[in-house]
């Protein structure tokens, strides 16, 4: 009996939110991976590669979007309504980190497990196959595995590192090392992420931020941690011109802070997000800025939701902040057995375009492409 009632609590929940999402997306598809993935990269404005993470063999796939998302006008008329894989291939080990080189056919992939980059052609139109073609070696022992950025550049190359000692620019082709970040400090990194052709961060999982550049030998301009207690930062950069470049780090007890890249020192405003629990998995976590709404980001990875916020009215004083705008129909369309795993955002990837569509993945498999809809202000 008490089964009974649960599922039909369960249905009611699935019924409500499903009549607020005809009002809160303009868009949204649902596609099912056979395996979870962990990375979401845009290869182009309508394909994205995913891949999976288990010990052993797993897919990697270049999905084109729904036809119908991508439609302007007339979207009743368009009848594809689900993701098509167009490309894929094979890894012998899990894909934990995985970017695709600009104006190319070329991603690099990372396991987590070692600071070593595997190399992969995506294909063509000759070609539906995803084939690797060649690795690099990491210059550091790593358990927790490289970060990877890659600059849009005449000639491929692909900046790596495990720690901030480690960072390097290498030439994919021939393997050289064409830069390499002068510290001493062997900090896990957290992220790496260029904001201008030359000019990249390097940011440290203590919540240290380095920019530098690879046309100089120099030493790198290096930012401290923001004040305050915390076990782990995230951060990411926003695609404006570095003049107006804003910089978020994000800790793992929910503190967010934005600085102007030219003064890292000084935080521009700062808030307590509303982040009930503590990340499942640090690997999981996921901050990005909106490429093309000023003043927004997203966050996931501490639960199953997709939260959006928008810093413009934050203020230098810490202060409370509730998210713009939530997903959770990965949480919610999970199994809701009593003994069954709680489902957890792996991955999000904003649209590099489309100012409100995103792509997410849970680690149920679950993959969901949604345009949403910013709710009316009081």
């Amino acid at each position: 009996m008490m089964g009974e009632m649960e599922a039909a609590e369960i249905d009611d929940i699935l019924d409500d939110w499903f009549i607020e999402s005809l009002k809160s997306y303009k868009d949204l598809h649902v596609y099912q991976l056979e395996h979870p993935t962990g990375v979401i990269e845009w290869t182009s404005g309508k394909t994205v590669c995913v891949a999976g993470y288990d010990s052993s063999k797993n897919e990697i796939l270049e999905l084109c979007l729904p036809l119908k998302l991508l439609a302007d006008e007339k979207k009743g008329l368009c009848a594809e309504r689900d993701f098509k894989v167009v490309h894929g291939g094979f890894s012998e080990g899990p894909i934990r980190c995985l970017r695709h080189v600009p104006g190319t056919r070329y991603m690099v992939t990372n396991d987590g497990q070692s600071s070593d980059l595997q190399l992969w052609d995506l294909g063509g139109d000759d070609s539906d196959v995803i084939r690797r073609t060649g690795s690099i070696q990491g210059s550091s022992v790593s358990q927790t595995g490289s970060r990877i950025a890659a600059p849009l550049s005449a000639i491929p190359q692909v900046l790596h590192g495990a720690q901030s000692s480690s960072v390097q620019l290498t030439h994919l082709s021939s393997g050289q090392t064409l830069y390499k970040l002068e510290t001493d400090s062997t900090e896990p990194l957290s992220a790496l992420k260029f904001v201008g052709d030359t000019v990249f961060l390097a940011s440290c999982c203590n919540g240290s931020v380095y920019m530098a550049d690879t046309r100089t030998s120099a030493a790198p301009q290096v930012s401290a941690p923001p004040s305050g207690e915390s076990l782990q930062w995230w951060t990411d950069a926003s695609a404006a011109p570095q003049s107006c470049c804003k910089v978020l780090r994000l800790s793992s007890s929910g503190q967010a802070v934005v600085s102007d890249l030219r003064n890292l020192e000084e935080p521009v405003c700062t808030a307590r997000l509303d982040i009930q629990m503590a990340p499942c998995r640090p690997c999981d976590v996921t901050v990005w800025w909106a490429p093309v709404l000023d003043g927004c980001f997203s966050v996931s990875g501490f639960s199953g939701l997709i939260q959006i916020y928008d810093t413009r009215g934050w203020r230098t004083e810490l202060q409370d902040a509730q998210p713009l705008f939530q997903h959770s129909g990965h949480a919610l369309s999970s199994p809701h057995a009593a003994d069954s795993v709680p489902t957890f955002i792996t991955s999000h990837a904003w649209h590099p375009e489309r100012p409100r569509t995103l792509l997410s993945a849970a680690s149920d498999g679950s993959v969901h492409v949604w345009d949403w809809v910013e709710p009316q202000r009081d």
